[in-house]
């Protein structure tokens, strides 16, 4: 059921998920701590927000002069072109602005940019955002918001649950720096699992797995279950908790490189908390030349051939201590080459026939 809002949110074309200020915060200060330079004099691009409501045009709006931030771009997209409706009542932002249009508030996308000192205070800061209506509805897909794309040096953004592989083939057609949220398990999508393996895009350095908390609209799809645990961590009202969220990013963070502690096979199988690996070991797949390794904390050290690891192995991954060799044959055939049996009716690892859950496969550097 770990999933169950996010196929909720699949199903009912649901969307719309407001990412927390503190949870930006963390992920990109993890980029200004590996890289204190990282946003110096870049155009930050911010597609699939909603500017008024959006952490993330907040956020870097209020740190514009302390990043150095040469510009930032934050667009909308239109209420009657998303899939999902909840009675759009414009903001006062809007509403109260001379160039408000009843119009096409509905039909069209906005664009807000901050990059000069509007208001004459003597700073940059969120006070100074200048917006418009763009000329269509904001799809990122359009080519008004692809020609922001090419402007842009780094794209952040949480962008539509359903559309994560579009958006994603959307910012790798080109060679840009870019932090965005997906689900976990997109890791093992076919397009997703070769920019990994060839180290084009890795997680970001907080959040991963854990218990991501998102503001949500009135009126939006959401498992009581999730909101209940959204309320015990603090946030109680419209919020959901996404505990398969994850970060994804091209931006270096030291996190990635800092490699695991760990024991060798003889002091796992001796030692290790987990009693599975202290009774049975390290076993060998019927279907995939590798040894099932259930935790990641159970990795044997000394081990020099290809091991099967969960695929939240990642949160800890780092390509000086391990290489990725592939990953279970999910969405097809290639992403093992060499360790997947041909013969096997089932691309899921199996141990003594017993299916095993996705995998990633590694090998020692």
């Amino acid at each position: 059921m770990a999933n169950q809002n996010l196929s909720n949110a699949k199903n009912a074309k649901n969307d719309e998920f407001y990412t927390q200020y503190a949870d930006i915060q963390k992920e990109m200060n993890a980029y200004l701590d590996y890289n204190p330079d990282v946003f110096r004099g870049k155009t930050i691009l911010l597609p699939c927000d909603d500017p008024e409501w959006s952490n993330f045009t907040k956020f870097f709006a209020q740190n514009f002069e302390r990043f150095g931030l040469k510009k930032l771009i934050s667009t909308s997209y239109a209420p009657d072109s998303k899939k999902y409706k909840y009675g759009y009542q414009p903001s006062l932002f809007e509403t109260e602005n001379p160039q408000f249009d009843i119009e096409k508030t509905q039909t069209h996308g906005k664009i807000f940019i901050l990059e000069r000192d509007k208001s004459g205070d003597g700073k940059i800061d969120v006070e100074d955002l200048e917006w418009k209506y763009l000329e269509g509805d904001g799809d990122f897909h359009s080519q008004e918001v692809t020609l922001l794309r090419n402007e842009a040096d780094i794209i952040i953004t949480n962008p539509p649950f359903s559309l994560f592989r579009e958006f994603l083939a959307w910012i790798m057609e080109t060679e840009k720096q870019f932090s965005i949220i997906g689900n976990m398990n997109a890791i093992t999508y076919k397009e997703v699992f070769p920019l990994i393996k060839d180290n084009k895009m890795w997680l970001g350095a907080t959040g991963n797995g854990k218990d991501m908390v998102f503001a949500v609209p009135e009126g939006a799809v959401v498992n009581e279950k999730d909101r209940e645990k959204a309320a015990r961590l603090g946030y109680a009202g419209n919020y959901t908790r996404l505990g398969n969220s994850c970060w994804y990013t091209n931006i270096e963070h030291g996190r990635r490189h800092q490699p695991l502690p760990l024991m060798t096979m003889e002091e796992n199988i001796k030692f290790s908390k987990h009693k599975e690996i202290r009774e049975r070991g390290y076993q060998q797949y019927d279907n995939y030349e590798a040894i099932e390794v259930p935790f990641t904390d159970a990795i044997p050290s000394d081990y020099k051939d290809v091991m099967g690891v969960p695929i939240s192995f990642l949160d800890k991954y780092c390509p000086d201590q391990f290489e990725i060799i592939g990953a279970t044959e999910s969405e097809g055939k290639g992403f093992s080459k060499g360790l997947f049996d041909s013969q096997s009716t089932v691309t899921q690892p199996l141990i003594n026939g017993d299916k095993r859950y996705k995998r990633l496969f590694i090998k020692k550097v």
